[in-house]
């Protein structure tokens, strides 16, 4: 679980459980990192070449998609698997201040990491305070 009291990741705390917890992300495990005003999801996905995996940002979820085979010859007797091998999918919700036109991913010794940067719209900002002009003095 995300333990942080940083507002840049709050909503994250929120749903740390549904990202780490769960069976839904069998065979790829994440990790989530801030770097900046960007968040880094780091998913491992060792053997699985960049053409097949799949990544679909829509309505705030990030979808990664994967599919992991091994073509064993015929003479070849399995002893011990421990390998996921198959379709794995994981599902990550991300926070509505995500750029989702700027978001992008590179795929290198079998991790994916994806870029989810903030939205100019949602960068903190100075408000500059204006004087108010003061009422005259009433003559009397």
């Amino acid at each position: 679980m995300l333990v942080n009291n940083d507002p840049f990741l709050a909503e994250f705390d929120r749903l740390a459980q549904q990202v780490f917890g769960g069976g839904d992300g069998v065979g790829l495990p994440v990790d989530v990192l801030r770097r900046g005003e960007e968040l880094l999801v780091r998913i491992d996905v060792p053997g699985v070449p960049a053409g097949d995996i799949g990544l679909d940002l829509a309505d705030h979820v990030l979808t990664v998609t994967a599919e992991r085979n091994v073509e064993l010859g015929e003479d070849t007797v399995v002893l011990a698997q421990e390998r996921f091998e198959g379709a794995m999918t994981r599902r990550i919700r991300v926070p509505d201040w995500v750029d989702a036109e700027r978001v992008r991913a590179e795929h290198v010794d079998g991790v994916l990491t994806i870029v989810l940067p903030m939205a100019e719209k949602a960068r903190p900002r100075t408000i500059s305070i204006q004087s108010a002009p003061t009422p005259s003095a009433v003559s009397a």
